[in-house]
């Protein structure tokens, strides 16, 4: 029934070719309309209700609830920060100053700033100058700049170094490199700060388009320089680094698929068909992801690549099996009919299939991740369409035309050449001989390499690392010379992101510029001589770590905790100066007795500063303690060793628990659900793709088992992958999770094409290994061809400078080359067992014996 309804269908196509033709190009005008369609904005983040079961967020939760975070007033508001960077001098200077205010004034005179700002709205060293000078806290830019501009040399440094008395200013809008007893800075910050209506609720940032009138202002200074930190500096230097990448990459891509298209067609005028249909398969695909609103920066480079490979694929295969059924005599509509419906069949295979492998990511925790999931999978649907029509069309029609002036088009399949044939042979012959040692083997293999998911390094997101370009390719000619990490915009970010805090407030306070360190106990809460230890070893660890990682101002680290509350109360009141005295016997100024009596009359003296650090219950119970690290802007896994190093020397040998609460450690949290959801994606796309194959199988093979038989390999292949990574140092992040799991979808294509033919054949009358042979020589040199023009496309991306794409190619290269080869390989031992099994007979040569079929 299914082969009859393909066979109807490849008929109407190969008849009607030419309306097919045109029914299709109005069909793609239509459809490639999507692509100009508004879209939303993209949601990389992770869903809350799938981190609540972790310890981090959890300790998240227990700081909003306890320490108020949730009712900050800074939650109203949303804030901008802009960077005024001297050259090679002190950006406290005159100059400066005055450039910093004509930045401001200029930016106000837009309206897209100027109205969303609130009252007061504008902070930063040259304000506070200007308005010592006056003595006028509510003077207007314009009032500031005389002011500054008028100022004489002494007047000016007496102002900055006024305002530079408050430590706690000067530690937020200098760099940590500044010496906070100098009047003077390498760079200082200015802020803006907007109505919470004018801010992007994904992001808790300023509008995008309130960041862009800020950065194009901006960028007409270059003396000092002005760096805004914002979405329109990563856009920027995006645009700048895709480009570069296209440049250097596409072409080398171009020319390697021609050379390799061109060895495997031999034919030009398939080239240009099978190219033909690849690009009619990613217009569709990206028109249907506009229709859907999925269209953006992230799934516009990734759903098209693997497209594109997998229409690749389908290509080879309707070119191949197309050469192979034409005889000497046969015409041309009547053989693309044939071909096209035998292998029509495991094209609609492949789609389900693979649909429900990239479905699977439905249940990721990362709505990036669905929504590529998604995309992927209208990519697939597109290709099955374009490749069962446009394609065999064309191919009519130009074999057609080159026939009526006299050139042959019967060609030779690859694969059925005397050398490669002979190759592909090699699994044949492992499948006859030692069937159930090759497979034992792989089994322990792929087992091998399963294991080490466990140990792959996790990181969110890869950072890139300007050191890691070649020289050679900064060198190239013209525009494909890689030269965005040479930026001032690169230099004047990773500044910003090692110099400054990202804010002023700690966690609790709902501020992202310090690590926090939540200290609990299960049994005599926190006042005690145990937790003061775990407190002190937290300062000193803090001050002995990396720069890059914990923000140190003039060489020290600012941690904020009860001792640093308790030192500051001491110096203000006598009373409670001699308690923290008499509770101190070591004289270190940690109290290691009386601890509680100690908290109690530190309440009565500084209650708010208490309050920030101390979690006190009704009965007067201590119940947690807030230890405040401060933290660059760094945010890689890094950052989340760092603290929960820090974390776990603070409880180690005592009954505290410590956990490290930050943009790191949420991250690195984050990143265990990722891997958690991986396993669960990968086991319900392999049992979906195992009962649709068996159930597919039983109804057109007559057989359930040979589903799983089909399914083995991608299991086995995802072993492959995983050990791959481990092995080549490829960490698992949320891009590399969606390509890990998507394996099944790349890999389910070549063992359905392989596991079909060999039916196929069976069904003919030929016995089994005569049956394998046809299918592995025939059907495995289009794999080959795939293989080969897909991996060595994708194996290209290591030339990319930039992580996440080098991550892409390795992976989804080591995924093709590693499902071809078990294809070819393993899979014929597993159908040669299976054939057996079913009372097909085995035959040494090519005389056919069969006397069934199951």
């Amino acid at each position: 029934m299914t082969r009859d309804v393909a066979r109807q269908f490849t008929d109407f196509v190969t008849t009607h070719n030419r309306l097919v033709i045109v029914v299709m190009i109005v069909l793609t005008a239509g459809v490639g309309f999507g692509i100009v369609q508004d879209q939303g904005d993209v949601d990389e983040g992770i869903d809350d209700d799938s981190m609540g079961n972790t310890d981090v967020y959890g300790a998240l939760e227990y700081i909003e609830a306890s320490y108020g975070a949730a009712e900050s007033d800074a939650d109203s508001t949303v804030t901008t920060d802009v960077y005024v960077i001297a050259d090679d001098g002190d950006a406290l200077e005159r100059e400066a100053l005055l450039t910093a205010l004509e930045y401001q004034k200029q930016v106000l005179e837009s309206e897209t700033v100027d109205e969303p700002l609130v009252a007061d709205g504008v902070d930063g060293v040259q304000n506070r100058v200007a308005m010592t000078l006056l003595e006028d806290p509510d003077a207007d830019l314009g009032a500031q700049y005389e002011a500054l501009e008028s100022a004489s040399d002494e007047e000016l440094g007496a102002a900055i170094a006024d305002v530079l008395a408050n430590e706690e200013f000067a530690a937020f809008y200098l760099p940590a490199t500044a010496d906070p007893g100098e009047a003077n800075a390498e760079a200082f910050r200015m802020t803006f700060e907007f109505e919470e209506s004018a801010g992007n609720p994904e992001t808790g940032s300023p509008a995008f388009e309130i960041e862009q009138e800020l950065f194009e202002t901006a960028e007409a200074y270059d003396s000092p320089a002005i760096y805004v930190d914002g979405q329109p500096v990563w856009a920027e230097l995006n645009q700048q680094l895709l480009s570069e990448i296209a440049w250097l990459v596409i072409p080398a891509v171009l020319a390697l698929l021609l050379v390799i298209l061109g060895f495997a067609y031999r034919d030009l005028t398939d080239v240009v068909i099978g190219f033909t249909g690849t690009v009619v398969a990613l217009i569709w695909t990206a028109g249907l992801m506009g229709w859907m609103g999925l269209l953006n920066q992230t799934t516009a480079i990734i759903a098209p690549i693997l497209v594109a490979a997998l229409s690749i694929d389908f290509g080879f295969h309707v070119f191949m099996r197309y050469r192979e059924r034409r005889g000497p005599e046969d015409p041309i509509r009547d053989s693309l009919r044939r071909s096209t419906a035998a292998v029509a069949v495991a094209f609609v295979l492949v789609t389900v299939t693979a649909a429900i492998g990239f479905l699977s990511n439905q249940f990721s925790p990362v709505a990036l991740i669905r929504d590529l999931g998604v995309a992927i999978t209208l990519g697939v649907v597109a290709s099955l369409v374009i490749f069962t029509t446009l394609v065999p069309a064309l191919k009519v029609s130009a074999d057609g035309l080159w026939e009526r002036f006299g050139y042959d088009r019967r060609k030779t399949a690859l694969g059925k050449g005397r050398h490669l044939s002979g190759v592909l042979e090699i699994g044949v012959t492992l499948a006859r001989r030692a069937p159930v040692a090759v497979i034992a083997l792989v089994l322990v293999a792929g087992l091998a390499g399963g294991l080490a998911f466990s140990d792959l390094d996790r990181e969110a997101w890869q950072q890139f690392d300007p050191d890691d370009v070649p020289d050679w390719q900064t060198e190239l000619p013209g525009p494909m010379a890689v030269e965005s990490h040479e930026s001032p915009l690169v230099e004047q970010m990773e500044y910003v992101q090692t110099s400054f805090q990202t804010d002023q407030e700690g966690l609790a306070a709902g501020g992202t510029g310090y690590t926090t360190m939540l200290v609990t106990s299960d049994d005599a809460g926190v006042a005690t001589a145990e937790g003061m230890t775990a407190l002190e070893r937290g300062h000193e660890r803090a001050s002995e770590e990396d720069e890059t990682i914990v923000l140190s101002q003039n060489g020290e680290v600012r941690v904020i905790s009860v001792l640093t509350v308790m030192e500051m109360a001491a110096a203000e009141n006598e009373s409670f100066a001699a308690t923290l005295e008499a509770a101190d016997t070591n004289d270190d100024g940690v109290p290691d007795r009386d601890v509680d009596a100690v908290f109690d009359e530190l309440y009565e003296v500084e209650p708010e500063a208490a309050d920030a650090v101390l979690e006190r219950t009704d009965d007067g119970q201590y119940e947690s303690m807030l230890v405040q690290v401060p933290a660059t802007q760094t945010y890689g896994s890094d950052r989340a060793a760092v603290m929960n190093d820090i974390a776990g020397d603070m409880a180690a040998g005592s009954d505290l628990e410590v956990t490290a609460v930050g943009p790191g450690t949420l991250n690195e949290a984050e990143m265990g659900e990722i891997a958690d959801g991986i396993v669960w994606t990968l086991l319900l796309a392999l049992a979906g793709v195992l009962v649709a194959l068996s159930i597919v199988y039983r109804l057109v093979h007559g057989s359930f088992t040979l589903g799983a038989i089909t399914v083995i390999p991608i299991a086995l292949a995802l072993g492959f992958v995983f050990g791959g990574m481990y092995l080549v140092g490829q960490p698992l992040t949320m891009v590399t999770a969606l390509l890990v799991s998507i394996t099944i979808g790349l890999g389910i294509d070549y063992n359905i094409h392989l596991s079909d033919r060999f039916c196929q054949e069976l069904e003919r009358g030929q016995d089994t290994v005569t049956a394998l042979r046809e299918a592995v020589t025939g059907t495995g040199g289009a794999l080959l061809g795939s293989a080969i023009t897909s991996g060595g496309a994708f194996s290209l991306l290591i030339l990319v400078p930039e992580p996440q794409l080098t991550s892409f190619g390795v992976i989804v290269a080591l995924a093709l080359g590693v499902s071809f080869l078990l294809s070819v390989f393993v899979l014929p031992s597993l159908l040669i067992l299976w054939a057996q099994r079913a009372e097909y007979g085995v035959s040494s040569d090519s005389s056919p014996t069969t006397d069934g079929g199951g």
